[in-house]
């Protein structure tokens, strides 16, 4: 199968879409498929894969770095041209989604569309315009894109109910996560991080692995962790960067638990398994998430979960069994923190359920597998309607 995937957001750009897009990318050529990626040019940025094709693009420094497709360019649309596709995947319903609809249109193929985010939770990225008009006019136009598309693809079953609410009538929604990839995850160093940041063997490690913007809540994390760290002989790992950054250290600064909080900034995809491994607890604040792919890789990597029951989160964790799902309570998140702080057992017991559920559910070939299926029921339902 030939398939063309269309992306506002990819390499080196480390963040989610980004993640899903390459992951689902690796396995499908894994199961000998043909996979070409259409993507922003990020200046500076030289792509090894030779099926990667760039737009020209703006690039964009408002909160973080994120280059916005130019959606025309006559040197992608001679390749496009001549480009022999079964499908075509697009990930956004704006900028290259609406090149991945004309194409579609153009090839009489189908199009498939990964609604990967809860827009209203990102209008903290939009300048200069109110967030309900900035939400309410991305969202008129995911759900119009979603109507016309051949199927539309969820990571979780949560999210489903959500579109449904804001108009999305497409009969043929169908949830498919991620999915972990495994090689990413073999041979893990448990001392490494630890050594790093001079954390002792008998120091409980928290982690968190985000971004650090409003929109994944981590400010709520760190105030309702923060009587434990004064207290107890705990550390927190706090992987990811942001806008935030500074004001979390002057947080931590202000709540003398400095000593205690290590901010590690990105880190390189091929390190990442070490800092989980390092873990003992996965702490998690976002209500925003619809791929939730970091918690499936701290459950693959066995560690139970403290996070705050939301859409996304609630699909992946089994609430008293493979961690605890809270409410967005201060003292909630804390309680729920100590308890396994205070129970070595249930750490344990937990963490081998989220390595059973991860690896039954969530690894990246049966995800792919699901993937496959999905394009050759778009495919052929196309052909029908012809």
């Amino acid at each position: 199968m030939r398939i063309g995937i269309f992306t506002n957001n990819y390499l080196p750009n480390p963040y989610g879409v980004t993640r899903s897009v390459e992951t689902f990318r690796r396995e499908l050529e894994k199961q000998e498929n043909d996979v070409f990626i259409f993507a922003p040019r990020w200046k500076e940025y030289a792509d090894k894969n030779p099926c990667v094709f760039r737009f020209p693009s703006l690039d964009i420094k408002i909160k973080f770095r994120f280059p916005l497709a130019i959606p025309y360019s006559w040197k992608m649309r001679k390749i496009l041209k001549n480009l022999d596709l079964d499908v075509i995947h697009a990930q956004h319903p704006n900028l290259l989604g609406t090149v991945a609809m004309k194409w579609a249109k153009r090839k009489e193929i189908p199009l498939v569309f990964t609604w990967h985010t809860l827009y209203d939770q990102y209008t903290n990225f939009v300048p200069f315009v109110p967030a309900k008009i900035s939400a309410g006019y991305i969202i008129k136009k995911a759900v119009k894109f979603a109507n016309l598309a051949d199927a539309v693809i969820v990571p979780t079953d949560s999210i489903i109910p959500i579109l449904r609410k804001w108009g999305v009538t497409n009969k043929n929604i169908v949830p498919i996560a991620t999915g972990v990839l495994e090689e990413e995850f073999a041979n893990v160093d448990k001392n490494k991080i630890r050594e790093k940041y001079n954390i002792k063997s008998d120091e409980i490690v928290l982690l968190i692995v985000s971004r650090l913007t409003s929109e994944k809540n981590v400010e709520f994390v760190f105030r309702s962790i923060k009587n434990i760290l004064k207290k107890g002989s705990v550390k927190f790992l706090v992987v990811g960067d942001g806008y935030l950054r500074r004001n979390l250290e002057n947080f931590c600064q202000q709540e003398k638990i400095s000593d205690k909080v290590i901010f590690c900034g990105e880190v390189e995809r091929e390190e990442i398994k070490h800092y989980y491994a390092s873990a003992d607890i996965f702490i998690y604040g976002s209500k925003s998430e619809t791929q939730g792919m970091i918690i499936t890789e701290a459950m693959y990597m066995g560690l139970p979960i403290v996070a705050v029951n939301a859409t996304g989160v609630n699909s992946l964790v089994l609430n008293n069994g493979n961690g605890f799902l809270v409410q967005e309570n201060e003292g909630e998140f804390e309680t729920a923190v100590l308890k396994l702080i205070n129970d070595k057992d249930l750490r344990k017991k937990f963490g081998e359920t989220s390595v059973r559920i991860a690896r039954m559910k969530f690894t990246a070939s049966v995800c792919a597998e699901k993937m496959v299926e999905i394009y050759q029921k778009a495919i052929e339902d196309y052909k029908k309607r012809l």
